[in-house]
């Protein structure tokens, strides 16, 4: 009995006590499961009626919907848009170059002597002949005035011989000397006349170098900084001149093109006609002046692979200056009656080059084109389009076929057509720019 005792069963409470324990310490994970359930049902109740509360979006909302969601054309998208034009379009090469004056001249003593005077001002444009420098002259005048004396010295001793020959010439007639004493007063008259020459030669050396001593400009041009000041001694064997003049006026451009352009200028060259050249700033934006070329070199640079060209300039109002660096446009040729619109327009693809134009109500429909010749801001079209067809220049990227736009018009020259705006500065290393990509 015991044993028995021993093995006797819980009490049924303290059992179910034990097992509902744990159930009232989960109770909480119902809560938060049913709260999660709820606040996704609110969530997407709420978003829904927000997106039918919205309607359709607006224009200026339309950007990323537009650009391929299945009904994106029901947006509209505001963009830019121009006019296809008929004109001429001009085809350029563009090229560097650098302003390099037509004439140089350091100008240097021809005679040694003391700087006395100096007659410009640095900076100043002269004249050929005009006086810029005097040496002292007083040296060169002593020896014209000895070559002088000595002239005169000898004129007084050939009169005398030439009074002794007609004696000897008489006496030789009557007999009365031999003829050797008269050729031998002969050769004294001779020497005489010679030494007459001589004379005269050393007289006008002294005269030159009275001219040498003042300097004057051998050209037309702008002096620069002055080497000398007066009061130096200069020498004819000195290194460094005494001044620099440069010519203006006119004034040439050196610049480079490809060699494969060579053939298009050459032709134009053997035809006879004048290629008008024009220099733009650096930065590539504001024209210059405008010249013609001058000629070309005889040879192509193999380094490089390409050839110089010299323009000529009148630059009447000096504004082109030595050593200044340009950006060339050289006008090669004149597309005639070409469709022309901005380069903008011009959209790549894996379908070639196309643009949007805008249809009846505003719609766009992708139209594939033909560039024949870009220049600067304009491209001429060869096929694609017709002059009146109006097309998109800002805002393709949010466009597809059949979308709906707001056209506004491109503001004054920012856009324009059938010019020759400036070419960009990064077409300017040679060659005709070309549309070669897109927006």
């Amino acid at each position: 009995m015991g044993h028995l005792k021993s093995l006797e069963l819980p009490e049924p409470a303290a059992s179910d006590e034990a097992a509902a324990q744990p159930v009232k310490n989960r109770w909480w994970l119902w809560v938060l499961v049913l709260g999660v359930i709820a606040f996704g049902f609110w969530y997407f109740r709420s978003s829904h009626a927000s997106s039918q509360a919205a309607g359709p979006p607006t224009a200026g909302a339309a950007g990323g919907a537009a650009a391929g969601g299945p009904n994106a054309g029901n947006f509209v998208v505001p963009v830019v848009v121009a006019t296809a034009q008929k004109g001429d379009l001009p085809v350029y090469f563009n090229g560097l170059g650098t302003v390099t004056a037509f004439n140089t001249v350091t100008v240097h003593t021809r005679v040694d002597g003391q700087i006395v005077k100096v007659n410009f001002t640095e900076g100043q444009f002269v004249n050929q002949g005009d006086s810029l420098v005097e040496i002292d002259p007083r040296p060169y005048q002593v020896q014209l005035e000895q070559a002088e004396g000595q002239m005169a010295k000898d004129q007084a001793q050939l009169k005398d011989v030439l009074v002794d020959m007609g004696r000897y010439t008489l006496l030789y007639k009557e007999g009365v000397i031999p003829k050797q004493q008269v050729d031998t007063q002969q050769a004294q008259v001779g020497q005489f006349e010679g030494a007459i020459k001589a004379d005269q030669a050393t007289i006008d050396n002294a005269k030159l170098q009275l001219v040498y001593a003042r300097i004057t400009a051998p050209i037309s041009g702008r002096v620069g900084l002055r080497l000398m000041d007066a009061g130096n001694i200069v020498h004819a064997t000195d290194t460094n001149g005494l001044l620099v003049i440069t010519q203006l006026q006119p004034i040439s451009v050196i610049f480079s093109l490809p060699q494969d352009q060579l053939p298009q200028v050459m032709a134009k060259i053997r035809a006879g006609g004048q290629l008008q050249v024009e220099a733009f700033d650096r930065d590539d934006t504001a024209k210059i002046t405008s010249g013609k070329l001058a000629t070309i070199d005889n040879q192509i640079d193999t380094t490089t692979g390409t050839y110089k060209l010299k323009a000529t300039f009148t630059n009447q109002d000096n504004i082109l200056f030595p050593n200044q660096f340009v950006n060339v446009h050289l006008l090669v040729d004149t597309k005639k009656n070409a469709t022309i619109i901005p380069f903008p327009a011009i959209q790549r693809g894996p379908q070639g080059t196309y643009v949007y134009v805008v249809g009846a109500g505003n719609v766009v429909s992708i139209r594939p084109v033909t560039v024949a010749q870009t220049t600067g801001n304009s491209a001429g079209i060869s096929a694609g389009l017709n002059p009146g067809d109006v097309v998109v220049i800002d805002g393709q990227d949010k466009l597809q076929e059949g979308s709906k736009i707001v056209p506004n018009l491109a503001p004054a020259g920012s856009a324009r057509v059938g010019s020759a705006p400036p070419v960009s500065p990064g077409a300017s290393s040679g060659g005709a720019q070309t549309g070669s990509g897109s927006r």
